[in-house]
């Protein structure tokens, strides 16, 4: 069956920019992944055809001799996605593309795997999420993390207990990568014999099968530190999966989520918590007991004829500031309630003092400033 068109195959025009190719590249790959296809043969081979169409046409050399030859240019060495080299089912370069594009795809679980170099282990990722007040006072948590350890059958050299360790891998010669001619092109591809470890076992250890590493769930504790902020990520060092054969474990990274808490909002180390009041408490003033994010608690003064939005300061009661014995400030907004439910006296009363308001008693000065602005501007209109 004659191959398509490589820019109908990525549904783009012969003039598309880069960033056109890599966005209709994207979007294509993501519907037809075989992750979400599982066991659907017909969009294994669209995403093949995909990758096929997209390694010619990014590459700019590439691209102009596709341009110029059409798909003549690559038969000589079964295209892109073909001949020699084994080992990567979807064609030479998916690997670098999809991981230049996506990182790696999947990763279920709040967890990412990073692609590593020379055998070293993968680095992990997780979430842990905690409260304000243990963001504030620091705290531990245990975090379970299902990833690759080193092999103790075999001490993470992948061979059997007595048997000669890894050998060089005659097809690559210890290189990990060969080359194969394709057109007018040579690539260079992943080693097929040795995965690319440049080293084969002839004797496998039969725990790990010759990969040096099991699966194995670990728990480990994660020592969060007082002010930590939402979105903070802490590095443990060499705590992600064990590396191929002895190699270097990878890192695991923790990030830490804080919780919405009902009384206390943050920004940076600063604390602000809203108390509303009475309308009366407000008009006469006294005095408010509030909470402290450590526990405590604080008496706040409100002076007579306090406003809605009127925001009172305490100094050093916010957060705990990172690595310091600092404090932030916390601040204490008002908000001044409108009474409901009045039984009849209440009403009585207040409408006894809006009479006594309304002839001019200077009880609203913000109220009666506005109004006689309005009239200013009313009476200019009928001039």
């Amino acid at each position: 069956m004659a191959k398509r068109d490589f820019y109908e195959v990525l549904g783009v025009s012969r003039e598309a920019s880069e960033d056109e190719l890599k966005k209709a590249y994207r979007k294509l790959a993501m519907a037809y992944h075989p992750d979400r296809n599982q066991g659907d043969k017909d969009a294994e081979a669209k995403f093949k055809e995909l990758n096929e169409a997209y390694d010619v046409l990014k590459d700019a050399e590439k691209r102009a001799a596709y341009d110029r030859f059409g798909h003549a240019a690559f038969e000589g060495g079964g295209g892109p996605g073909g001949g020699g080299g084994g080992g990567n089912p979807f064609g030479a370069g998916f690997e670098d593309i999809f991981e230049e594009m996506f990182g790696r795809f999947g990763g279920g679980g709040g967890r990412g795997r990073q692609r590593q170099a020379s055998g070293r282990g993968a680095d992990l990722r997780t979430t842990v999420e905690i409260s304000l007040e243990e963001a504030f006072a620091g705290t531990k948590s245990t975090v379970r993390v299902p990833s690759s350890i080193s092999c103790e059958a075999c001490n993470g050299t992948g061979a059997e207990a007595g048997s000669t360790a890894a050998q060089t891998c005659p097809t690559c010669q210890g290189a990990g990568k060969v080359r194969a001619q394709q057109g007018f092109f040579l690539i260079e591809r992943t080693c097929p014999t040795c995965s690319g470890q440049g080293k084969i076992i002839k004797n496998p250890c039969k725990v790990c099968q010759g990969a040096g590493r099991v699966q194995r769930d670990r728990n480990l504790s994660v020592s969060i530190p007082a002010g930590v902020e939402d979105g903070t990520r802490i590095r443990l060092a060499g705590e992600g999966e064990a590396g191929l054969r002895g190699a270097p474990a990878g890192d695991l990274y923790v990030d830490i989520g804080i919780r919405q808490h009902p009384i206390f909002q943050r920004d940076g180390a600063n604390i602000f918590v809203r108390v509303p009041l009475r309308m009366t408490q407000a008009a006469l003033g006294g005095a408010v007991e509030v909470p402290v994010i450590d526990g405590g608690r604080a008496r706040v003064t409100i002076p007579a004829g306090t406003q809605a939005g009127d925001q009172f300061r305490l100094r050093s009661k916010g957060f705990s500031v990172l690595r310091s014995a600092a404090r932030g400030d916390m601040y204490v907004q008002v908000s001044v309630e409108t009474p409901q439910n009045l039984s009849k006296r209440q009403r009585e009363l207040l409408e006894e003092f809006e009479a006594e308001a309304a002839k001019g008693g200077r009880t609203s000065p913000e109220s009666e400033g506005f109004f006689a602005k309005v009239k200013d501007f009313w009476d200019g209109l009928a001039r």
